[in-house]
């Protein structure tokens, strides 16, 4: 089984070969191939940014390696939700993820049952944030908030004359550089302010 290897530590002063031995070691006792070791140096686990996880998570995608193992889980990621992110895409990739000091080995049946654990929790909070977000929405709605790009300051003679010209309304918003809504919306606005002329409006001749 190819395996890839992750460690970190959080300032420069410290140094990463006692998590690399106890890997190398894992690795070797078990005859796991170790294709890559990933290693950041002086890189808070706080940060967004770690160069080598990131290239991990590249490598990963691209399949080059069965299994990642980490000496502990807040070695590798920053937070729960980062390792619940983590764990989910390793899931859908098919690799195995192993933490040496949980003994945690997601090919296990433990691990796998914290797969499932970790799925049901990611989707929990997915479903939470929705809810969150559709109650904003609502809220935000009763209390008269409109949503969806302002409208721009348009004339609405403009319009009529451009429509008049036989523009349709898509021509009309992407050559003033608005938002079709806009457009309609002044256009109602323009009809209302200059009541379309019928052929009953137009003048007759009376005969003589």
């Amino acid at each position: 089984m190819r395996i890839g290897i992750y460690a970190r530590v959080s300032t420069k002063d410290q140094s990463c070969e006692l998590q690399l031995r106890d890997l190398r070691s894992y690795c070797a006792a078990r005859g796991f191939d170790l294709v890559r070791e990933y290693v950041d140096v002086g890189q808070s686990g706080a940060k967004d940014s770690r160069p080598e996880l990131n290239k991990l998570m590249d490598d990963a995608r691209k399949r080059q390696f069965d299994a990642i193992v980490v000496w502990r889980f807040d070695r590798f990621a920053r937070s729960t939700k980062h390792l619940l992110s983590a764990l989910e895409e390793f899931r859908s990739l098919g690799i195995q993820f192993i933490s040496y000091q949980e003994n945690i080995d997601t090919s296990s049946a433990l691990g796998q049952a914290l797969f499932t654990i970790v799925s049901a929790v990611a989707q929990l909070e997915r479903d939470l944030i929705r809810e969150r977000v559709s109650a904003g929405i609502r809220n935000a709605r009763a209390k008269g908030t409109k949503f969806g790009r302002p409208m721009r300051a348009v004339d609405p003679d403009l319009i009529l004359q451009m429509r008049g010209e036989g523009q349709s309304l898509r021509q009309i918003a992407d050559n003033l550089g608005v938002g079709y809504g806009t457009v309609r919306e002044r256009l109602k606005e323009g009809e209302r302010k200059t009541p379309r002329k019928t052929d009953r409006e137009e003048p007759r001749i009376k005969d003589t």
